[in-house]
């Protein structure tokens, strides 16, 4: 076999196939259908200070090539996943779990990390970015380079564990906001999350959705995405983690050429549950193929000046 293994700010993953926050549950929801082992890490879905309902039903909804959703972050809360479900997650899980976090300011995302200290049991902490600035009149803490670096410098100041931050596509350009929380100490980043999207019902003249609009995510978003994850790669030094639309081992071998150190599942743990596994068995599949011993030997090969 082919090597896989790659270390993420210091985290050792056995290969480099992650599931995405909000798509594989608090972490060990589908162990009953798969060996949740075999993946490279698990990241849980976003957490927040206090327990969310989320938005009104419809909360997802599909499109041409992906699908919409607009669950609205609804989670149990975090002091209800410290005390009830992270002892049966170390029960359960062998690999690094992330667990996702977001505020609605940097003090209360430095509140949230703070809760990590001295626990065992989590790899990293990853920061949802894409959520809105309450103190900012709304507006997404990953559109402001200095608001997605204050929140990132928050974090690290409150707790020693990696922070990863994921940013939002949703920018006019994401380099600058990825060189914000580089400087800013972010251990590594993921890029990208759903871009922003609108589906109307004609009938009715509503939004299909419970909520006015969604993200888009799936597969009609993949070579978005793709661009998205090799801009950053060129802008920071620290690893990216890419993810938007990655359905096969293709497509994440698309996003490894492009500078990826890893992928992250996400619309496709919908389609099947076992997509990561085969997405795993399929770049070992490419690496003996090519005769390759070291999947890392592909990392950032894509050169543009060659292309057409």
């Amino acid at each position: 076999m082919s090597k896989l293994t790659v270390d993420i700010a210091s985290i050792q993953l056995a290969n480099p196939v992650l599931v995405s926050a909000g798509t594989f549950g608090y972490g060990d929801e589908l162990a009953e259908v798969m060996d949740i082992n075999q993946l490279g890490a698990i990241v849980t879905k976003t957490l927040t200070l206090k327990p969310r309902l989320g938005n009104p039903a419809p909360r997802i909804i599909p499109t041409t090539g992906g699908m919409m959703n607009s669950v609205g972050l609804q989670n149990m809360g975090i002091e209800s996943f410290l005390q009830t479900h992270l002892p049966e997650l170390r029960q359960k899980i062998t690999i690094p779990l992330i667990v996702s976090i977001m505020g609605d300011s940097p003090e209360e995302f430095k509140s949230l990390a703070g809760m990590f200290n001295g626990l065992t049991g989590v790899s990293a902490l990853e920061l949802n970015l894409s959520c809105p600035n309450v103190k900012a009149g709304g507006s997404s803490f990953g559109v402001d380079p200095q608001l997605a670096g204050e929140v990132v410098q928050a974090v690290k100041e409150a707790v020693k564990l990696p922070v990863f931050a994921k940013l939002t596509p949703n920018v006019t350009d994401i380099g600058v906001i990825a060189k914000a929380v580089e400087a800013a100490g972010a251990d590594a980043i993921v890029a990208v999350n759903t871009f922003n999207a609108l589906s109307i019902d004609p009938e009715t003249h509503h939004s299909r959705l419970g909520n006015w609009k969604g993200g888009l995510s799936g597969p009609a978003i993949k070579p978005l995405a793709l661009y998205q994850v090799y801009h950053t790669v060129q802008a920071v030094k620290i690893p990216v983690i890419g993810m938007g639309g990655i359905l096969t081992a293709s497509d994440a071998l698309e996003f490894i050429l492009a500078g990826a150190s890893a992928v992250s599942i996400g619309t496709g743990n919908f389609i099947n549950p076992r997509t990561p596994l085969k997405v795993i068995k399929g770049i070992n599949q490419y690496l003996e193929k090519h005769h390759l011993s070291d999947f890392q030997t592909l990392r950032g090969t894509f050169n543009p000046s060659l292309s057409g």
